[in-house]
């Protein structure tokens, strides 16, 4: 449970970021509005982990860092769907 929820957590959070860059790709926005989900996302699973490492600790501190970790690998995958040109 205490992997199963923040990956669950971070899969709904995940594919939001991926439908919404998926969605700024097929417009014509500048490159800086593409990475905006992907910068986000990564600056908030960094928040995250610092606040499950400093403030909470423990397990349930533990259970931040999951989040944290797999969060960050979906804000990797947007950057990378973000940087890659449309290919039509």
């Amino acid at each position: 449970m205490m992997v199963m929820m923040p990956l669950f957590v971070a899969v709904l959070l995940g594919g939001a970021i991926l439908l919404i860059t998926m969605w700024l790709r097929k417009t014509n926005s500048p490159l800086f509005i593409k990475l905006l989900p992907g910068i986000l996302a990564a600056l908030s699973a960094l928040t995250i982990f610092y606040i499950g490492i400093v403030k909470v600790r423990g397990f349930e501190g533990a259970a931040y860092g999951f989040l944290a970790l797999f969060l960050i690998l979906f804000a990797i995958i947007s950057l990378i769907l973000a940087r890659n040109p449309n290919n039509n």
